[in-house]
């Protein structure tokens, strides 16, 4: 039987991602939970490395920043992303926390993904753990 929760983020904004990494480990050790992390190169990517995880694990925590920029590639990124990782828990009935950022600056990304402000990592994480209960 699958045990573990599989955290997959994107280390594109490592400052950003090792926060949000912090947050949700922390409450996946509080509550006791097996877990492994693989990286993603970008947050467009996470819905591929779920997809070929997705017999392997119970759940899964999707962590990432999206930063807007001057085009639209922001809203793109962002709303195809989120789009695929509520497709991939819906059609294949697996919870997946939703951590990726979306935000308009570097400083306003590292405020919410901080586990001593906003810990976007750790909400994602108790919502992930919330599913399976």
């Amino acid at each position: 039987m699958k045990k573990k929760i599989l955290i997959v983020s994107s280390n594109y904004y490592s400052d950003v991602s090792n926060n949000l990494e912090m947050g949700a480990i922390n409450v996946l050790k509080e509550k006791s939970f097996d877990y492994d992390i693989i990286n993603a190169p970008g947050c467009f990517e996470i819905p591929f490395l779920i997809k070929s995880n997705i017999n392997n694990y119970r759940a899964f925590i999707a962590l990432g920043c999206i930063i807007k920029g001057d085009t639209y590639h922001f809203e793109i990124i962002a709303n195809e992303t989120a789009k695929k990782i509520m497709d991939l828990s819906i059609h294949n009935l697996v919870p997946i926390g939703f951590g990726v950022l979306t935000c308009y600056n570097l400083e306003q990304a590292l405020v919410r993904s901080d586990p001593k402000q906003k810990d976007k990592g750790r909400e994602a994480a108790l919502a992930c753990i919330a599913l399976l209960n």
